[in-house]
């Protein structure tokens, strides 16, 4: 996933230009080049955008995948209970699905959620869907142990959980947004287990979240009827209820507000009618955005949208998207043999199911233009066997215009390289715009499943950020060959940062960067004048050579507008160790007790 091998602290090849953007442009200049760049379909593709609009037709049925029911469906929990009997250890299948809800009342419901299934209401409000019974993900399949239930997703329901208390044991890339929870939240497995991570947005819980052994959470725009404890990092941003800001002892670094964020679309039903609501961007958000009632936002017809299906092809895609729709992803995986290019401002492509994209020929998988307001959302893309260079791209290089009123986001957007089988990727993620929201990823080189190892998913780098401003809430990101973030752009801040080194580094020498031992896993270039980060870790697990030697977690440079707040580095198990937790500084990590080395505050 990462760029040819440098010196430390250098920048690598196709190093990004470090502009110092003025917010001279005006809005009317602005919206003036943007017309100019982004003409209407009528008059930008001519005659052949005509035959396409013919040809690829928005609207239509969502497909075999997607389970639609309504109070009166018989036999719900038998169908929900078959599908969660096919998904439960499914961990690399290809199956996908999305059950979804109509609006009305449930009674007696406990859906399990597997692999690669999300579980939704159709409401325009997380109330509008109720049900009297559960959600529940625990971690019977792998022995109580929850650390691998990955890719799945709730979404838009109110729960009156039957005991008081909803379970939701998972571990990354298994977000749980827009719910209401009339009761308690309890985030780890039958028998507290081992679980290691996971993200709440945009939710109500009105009783008490029990994180219990999650070593790290974190929780953004949200409201909470208490928080039970801490083990390594829990993080909060505009949380309602939220802990105080006391790390390390307990762990819980708490900002009132977001600085900027704007909620993942989501399909719902207006009447008989699909549409997909796209929330307004908020500005120190905090708490949720439904609280009273409609949130802001617009609303888009299905028909705007080109419902994709497994069999679509990439040229299709993308004639799709020059014709002036927007893109459902439906439950599926979908091979490419182009790259999906999206340069229309304010296009929404939205996955459903974990919708699943895999480059077959070393492609980066999606091109996003240096244009305003687009909306990636739930997708999993997936390494393909040749090598990609990179696999997203935000902005091309050198990209400068200013989108601060109306940024790009991704949000529940994943990326996996090994594990299902063979993939490669240099860099995972590339950012070159300006103003982008990265709104919880994980971007993980496989450590188990099918096709890894150290060279066989070889994956250098898993984001580069070379655009300004741009903010991450939720950055979880693992297991890379050399950089996990590299960050080039000014004025970036990350709001928690969750990441593991590549457990399975052969040797020292296999990671050896110059005079340094190891790859930071998170970098900040040493031309960066300005820069923030909140409630970061970065742990090691060196199994195949326990006598590494990591010599930082996080690298800065040392000036005044170059700040952490809440720092953390753990050895898991004495498999490894850390010299330093930021640059320098902090203790060393030792022995074979998984204690955190901490640094509160740098510098």
């Amino acid at each position: 996933m990462h760029a040819p091998p440098t010196a430390p602290g250098t920048a690598p090849r196709s190093a990004p230009r470090r502009h110092r953007r003025s917010r001279a442009l005006g809005f009317a200049a602005l919206a003036v080049s943007l017309l100019m760049a982004v003409p209407t379909a009528q008059t930008a593709f001519g005659e052949e955008s005509q035959k396409a609009r013919a040809a690829v037709p928005g609207g239509g049925d969502l497909g075999p995948n997607v389970h639609v029911f309504d109070p009166s469906t018989p036999d719900i929990q038998g169908t929900v209970d078959e599908i969660f009997k096919k998904q439960e250890s499914a961990q690399f299948g290809l199956d996908r699905h999305a059950l979804l809800f109509k609006p009305g009342t449930y009674d007696d419901i406990n859906a399990q959620i597997g692999f690669y299934t999300s579980i939704a209401g159709l409401g325009l409000n997380p109330n509008d869907t109720t049900f009297n019974g559960d959600v529940t993900v625990d971690a019977g399949w792998f022995d109580g142990n929850a650390t691998q239930n990955f890719w799945r997703s709730a979404e838009n329901l109110t729960l009156n959980p039957v005991s008081g208390t909803n379970r939701w044991a998972v571990s990354q890339a298994a977000p749980f947004r827009r719910m209401h929870v009339k009761g308690g939240l309890n985030l780890a497995p039958d028998g507290y287990g081992w679980a290691s991570g996971g993200y709440i947005a945009d939710s109500k819980i009105d009783g008490q979240v029990g994180p219990y052994s999650q070593q790290q959470w974190y929780t953004r725009d949200s409201s909470v009827g208490g928080w039970g404890n801490g083990v390594w990092n829990m993080t909060f941003s505009g949380v309602e209820g939220a802990p105080a800001n006391s790390f390390p002892e307990p762990p819980y670094t708490t900002l009132d507000t977001t600085p900027i964020s704007r909620e993942k679309p989501f399909l719902y039903l207006d009447g008989d009618d699909y549409k997909v609501f796209v929330p307004e961007k908020r500005e120190n958000a905090r708490g949720t955005s439904w609280a009273n009632g409609t949130p802001a936002g617009e609303s888009i017809p299905l028909d705007q949208f080109y419902v994709v299906k497994e069999g679509a092809d990439a040229a299709t895609i993308n004639a799709a998207v020059e014709q002036g729709l927007h893109l459902l992803f439906t439950p599926g995986v979908y091979h490419i043999d182009e790259t999906i290019t999206i340069d229309r401002p304010d296009t929404v492509a939205l996955g459903i199911g974990l919708a699943t994209i895999i480059p077959d020929n070393g492609v980066t998988a999606i091109k996003v233009g240096d244009v305003s307001g687009v909306k990636l959302a739930g997708l999993l893309v997936d390494a393909g066997p040749v090598n990609s260079e990179t696999l997203i791209e935000v902005g091309p290089e050198n990209a400068s215009a200013d989108h601060a009123a109306n940024p790009t986001s991704l949000q529940d957007v994943f990326v996996r390289i090994g594990g299902a089988g063979p993939g490669k990727a240099t860099t995972s993620i590339v950012v070159n715009s300006d103003d982008v929201i990265i709104d919880h990823t994980w971007v993980w080189r496989a450590d188990h499943g099918e096709g890894w190892g150290w060279e066989t998913n070889r994956a250098d780098y898993g984001v580069r950020v070379n655009g300004d401003d741009v903010l991450a809430t939720g950055l979880f990101v693992e297991h890379f060959n050399k950089y996990d973030v590299e960050w080039y752009g000014e004025r970036g801040r990350t709001i928690f940062f969750q990441n593991e080194k590549a457990y399975d580094a052969p040797n020292q020498e296999a990671i050896q960067n110059g005079d340094t031992k190891g790859y930071a896993a998170y970098r900040v270039d040493d031309s960066v004048e300005q820069h923030e980060g909140w409630g970061m870790g970065s742990y090691c697990y060196y199994n195949v050579d326990p006598t590494i030697v990591q010599g930082h977690g996080f690298k800065a440079p040392v000036r005044p507008g170059v700040k952490f707040h809440s720092l953390i580095v753990v050895s898991l198990g004495g498999n490894g160790q850390y010299e330093h937790v930021i640059n320098e500084t902090g203790s060393p990590t030792s022995g074979t007790e998984t204690i955190p080395s901490q640094v509160v505050n740098f510098p």
